[in-house]
Parts: C-alpha cells; sequence; structure tokens
C-alpha cells in the first residue's frame, strides 16, 4: 500500500525530530532531507522547512514547487506567526506546537488531493473554504446546497463530494434540470408505467432508481416546476416516491446534492419555489464565489487550462506575455472559469506561433466589454390565477424593477428581523434594543454562532455609554483594569468603524491564546490566511 510521506529538512534538528514524531503519530511516513538534497517526490505530500522562509532552502523550495505539494516553514526564532511569503503555503512561530503543525498539514494534504480527484484548480482563501466545507461535507448523508453563478464549478464540488463520501463506489448521476421540458422532467427523475402516457409503450426506471445507493446531482435547481417539486419533496421527507402512472412506493437510498445559479430565497418569495423544499435542500451549504473575486486565482487557471488544451490538441503553445496576462486579470469574467477555459484553448487552437499579446486577446475582454453581461436576478415569470386559466403576467420592464427591489427588501428585513430577534433574546436586551440595567454589556458566550470561555474576568471599566461586546480571560493572567486597550475585551464606543471592532477583537483573540494564530482563528471563526492578512493589515505583528 502506496505510503504519503512528509519531507522535513534538518536545518533544525531538535524541531525535525519533534514534527517526525508528531507526523508518524497523524499515521503519515518521514523522511529527514538536506538542504542540498535532491528530492524523492514520487510519494512526498509535504515539505516543512525547519529554517524558516531561508534562502538556504532554495533548492528544496525549487523541486517542491516543482510537483505542487505545499511547503510550510517554521521560523525559530519568531514568537507570533505572520503570513508566509511567495513560495510558501504556512509559516508557523517557533512556539507553535508540532502537533499543531501536524494537524494543518493534514488538512493542506487532503486539500490538496482533493484538488487533484476533482480538477478544482485555486488557491486563494475562497478556494480553500470550499475545499474544507467538502471534507467536512462528504462524510455524511445530509443533502447539501450548491450556490454559485454559472460557469463557477457547481458540478466539480458536487463530485469531488461524492468522490470522498461512503458513496463514491456508487453510482453518480448528474441531471440538468433545465434541460429537460416539465412534461419529461418527472418522467425522468421517477420514472413511468407501462401506458402512463402516450408513447410509454414499456416500463421504465428513473434516475433515482437508477442513483440507488449513490448520489444525484440537480443542477439549475431553481428551473425545476412546481409540481415536481412537490414529489422531490415526498422524497427528501420520506425517502420513497411513486413513478408516473404507477400505485405502488418505490423506496430509494439517495443523497441529494442541489445546484443553482438563482437566489432561491428571492425565488420563494415570488411564489416560483417552495419554501418548504427549500428548507429541506438547504442542509448544508457551499457558496462558490465568481472568478472576479478571486482574480489571484486566474494564472494558476490559465497554466492548469493551456496544459489541458496543449495536450488535447497536441499543439505547442509559446505562452502568454505578462501585458496580455495583466489584461485576463482585469476582466470581469461573466461567464466564470468556463469562459476562461474557452478562451485559453481557443487560444492554444488558434496560436499564431509566438507569444500572445495584447491584440491577439478578443475585443470585448481587452476592452472589459463583459461587465454588461454580469448576472442578475431576474424572476421567473409567474402566473396570474384567473379563472381556471392563467395568464402569463406582462409587465413593463420599470415595473419589473419596482417589483424586484421590493422583493429583495421584504426578504432583507425578514432576514434581518428574525436574526435581531434571536440576538435580542440571548443577549437579554430591552424593548429599547440595549440590554436591561445601567452597562449596556453583552454576557460571554452570548453572540450568535461564537463560543467564547463561559466564566471569565472583565477587563478594563467601560463607561456606561459603551457596549461590552464580548471579554474573555486573556492567557488566565490578570491584567491592569485601567489599562490602555482594555486587552480581553471588545468595547463599542461611539463613533467605532467596524474596521477598530475588528482590530481590537483579533487582539483580544491572540492575547487570549498567548498569539497561537491557528487557536485564535478558531475562536474567532475565520480561516488562517484571513487571520494572517488582517494581522498584517492592522500592525500586529508584535
Amino acid at each position: 500500500m502506496k505510503t504519503d510521506i512528509v519531507l522535513i529538512s534538518t536545518h533544525d534538528l531538535d524541531r525535525a525530530g519533534a514534527l517526525r514524531r508528531a507526523f508518524s503519530a497523524a499515521g503519515y511516513g518521514t523522511d529527514l532531507v538536506t538542504s542540498e538534497e535532491t528530492l524523492d517526490l514520487d510519494d512526498a505530500v509535504l515539505l516543512v522547512l525547519t529554517g524558516g522562509q531561508s534562502a538556504d532552502h532554495a533548492n528544496l523550495l525549487r523541486q517542491a514547487r516543482a510537483t505542487a505539494i505545499p511547503v510550510f516553514a517554521v521560523e525559530a526564532g519568531a514568537s507570533l506567526a505572520r503570513p508566509p511569503s511567495a513560495g510558501y503555503d504556512e509559516l508557523f512561530s517557533g512556539a507553535t506546537a508540532a502537533a499543531d503543525i501536524a494537524a494543518v498539514g493534514r488538512t493542506a494534504i487532503e486539500r490538496r488531493r482533493l484538488q487533484r480527484m476533482t480538477g478544482i484548480v485555486g488557491d486563494t482563501d475562497a478556494v480553500r473554504e470550499v475545499l474544507e466545507r467538502v471534507v467536512q461535507i462528504a462524510p455524511v448523508a445530509a443533502t447539501v446546497l450548491i450556490t454559485g453563478e454559472s460557469g463557477t464549478g457547481k458540478e466539480l464540488v458536487a463530485r469531488g463530494i461524492h468522490q470522498l463520501s461512503p458513496r463514491k463506489h456508487r453510482p453518480f448521476i448528474a441531471v440538468n434540470v433545465a434541460a429537460l421540458s416539465d412534461t419529461l422532467l418527472e418522467s425522468e427523475l421517477f420514472g413511468h408505467e407501462k401506458g402512463a402516457f402516450t408513447g410509454a409503450v414499456d416500463s421504465r426506471r428513473g434516475l433515482f432508481e437508477l442513483a440507488h445507493k449513490g448520489t444525484i446531482f440537480l443542477d439549475e435547481i431553481g428551473e425545476m416546476p412546481v409540481t415536481t417539486q412537490t414529489k422531490l419533496l415526498r422524497v427528501l421527507e420520506q425517502r420513497e416516491f411513486h413513478r408516473v402512472g404507477g400505485e405502488s412506493s418505490i423506496k430509494v437510498d439517495v443523497r441529494i446534492i442541489a445546484a443553482t445559479n438563482q437566489d432561491l430565497r428571492q425565488l420563494v418569495a415570488v411564489g416560483g419555489f417552495r419554501r418548504d423544499l427549500y428548507f429541506r435542500l438547504n442542509v448544508l451549504h457551499i457558496a462558490l464565489p465568481p472568478l472576479r473575486e478571486r482574480r489571484e486565482d486566474i494564472d494558476l487557471l490559465v497554466a492548469a487550462f493551456v496544459g489541458e488544451a496543449a495536450e488535447r490538441h497536441d499543439r505547442p503553445f509559446p505562452g502568454i506575455s505578462p501585458e496580455a496576462m495583466d489584461i485576463l486579470r482585469a476582466y470581469a469574467w461573466p461567464g466564470n472559469i468556463r469562459e476562461l477555459k474557452n478562451l485559453v484553448e481557443s487560444m492554444v487552437v488558434l496560436s499564431p506561433g509566438r507569444v500572445i499579446e495584447p491584440r491577439d486577446i478578443p475585443e470585448d475582454v481587452r476592452t472589459g466589454g463583459g461587465r454588461g453581461l454580469l448576472p442578475a436576478f431576474t424572476p421567473r415569470e409567474t402566473r396570474q390565477r384567473s379563472g381556471s386559466e392563467g395568464a402569463v403576467s406582462d409587465m413593463r420592464p420599470e415595473l419589473e424593477f419596482i417589483f424586484r427591489t421590493l422583493v429583495e427588501m421584504r426578504v432583507d428585513m425578514d432576514e434581518l428581523r428574525r436574526e435581531f430577534e434571536s440576538y435580542r433574546s440571548e443577549a437579554g436586551l430591552g424593548g429599547n434594543g440595549y440590554p436591561t440595567g445601567g452597562r449596556h454589556e453583552i454576557p460571554v458566550g452570548s453572540l450568535p454562532g461564537r463560543s467564547y470561555p463561559s466564566e471569565s474576568g472583565s477587563v478594563g471599566v467601560p463607561d456606561d455609554d459603551d457596549v461590552v461586546l464580548a471579554e474573555w480571560t486573556p492567557g488566565g493572567d490578570d491584567v491592569d483594569a485601567g489599562s490602555e486597550g482594555e486587552q480581553g475585551v471588545v468595547v463599542y464606543r461611539h463613533g467605532m468603524t467596524m474596521e477598530d471592532i475588528e482590530r481590537d477583537a483579533i487582539r483580544a483573540a491572540l492575547d487570549a491564546v498567548d498569539g497561537n494564530r491557528r487557536r485564535a482563528a478558531e475562536l474567532l471563526d475565520i480561516g488562517e490566511r484571513t487571520l494572517y492578512r488582517k494581522i498584517s493589515k492592522y500592525g500586529l505583528e508584535g
């Protein structure tokens, strides 16, 4: 059986020994390497450099990057983790426990394995968070809803969930709901009996039966007609259905993954989607970002697509000039990854035999003409019942815009109202929105979605008009109650911005865990790389 090998440099022998024991305990093979060594990368899944971001590691770093394995660096003299520089995936301080580094290493290894398995390309925080969600979601059988614009890779994510699940050896069936007519969709999904309708000369099993014990992926679920939604709801709730024209119930064990490029909440508000079905589908949710929000991945995507297209068409490709790459990075990409892939393939096929220059890129990409094609939600046509017949609403564009805006405001206000009611109830607020009593304090642990230490000492004495957002004991040490900065407590004062509050929250979290950035990121419920950036942004390196 193949063993995954973690390579550890010997620049710091004591640290290398501790890391070797930690990764061995996590189930990985380990191999110690020197700075000038030629690496055996056949089974290598991670490289850990114990000398920090050192020029001595240039040889090892170059070899690791050639095979795209993750690279960690451990900065022996650093007391606080900092954002890694180019070429490194993670940078740890000397105080970080070897077991913590091994835990982060396992996550990085599984993320790269998932990327190779699914073809998902990217290294931004947004892609990392998506992959982490896939790893968390895959082992369970709960229904998943994937949202994102067209071309963002929703089916790739669905296949990744299936491949990592216990159902991976069972069928994975993808269905494009929008590609089937209303009358055909129900028959395709649930099958039909002989004579159920004109042309049904024999009984036929539907896709749900064919996907038994496996996974069915319902793409563009927002296009499903309401009548079929009712039948799908029964499958979700009872795990059974009837074939079209059938009388007996058919039991089925299928995991449902649905995807849409529409806002289902707004479809619910305008009557185009069942509310109960929306909540049954939205058990676990993955939101895919558009390409214009992860421009740092464009270089990686272009390189991957060039390699695929050149191999498939057996065409050499001289490359793309830096000026042309700048244009690709600046473009809005309304068609997202699918549009980029198609453009790269056309450049490979139509290559002029030299490096691609800006003049070789289509004009609409050069001039940014795609901005007018960016997606905007428009509710589908709804039918106004009039007696026994329905008449399609013929709404003028300006009235439709006003109607859509009002619907969006209603949905947003309903969501805000529910969140505030829950927040007020948990925080013990009075009817005026402030906590009862003289001091405006939200008890520790009462903030929605957060879990702070429950019995902590108050650090700092806010004024009566301040609102204490959260507080905890920083590392267990007492701090002077009147000290400047009030470490360990996050206080809102009139005139503060959200950035001010965020900076204080990060400082307090780091103090609470003695500068351990992994534990601080968990406490703040954000990614570690996101925490790195914010530490640098707010000047909290010290």
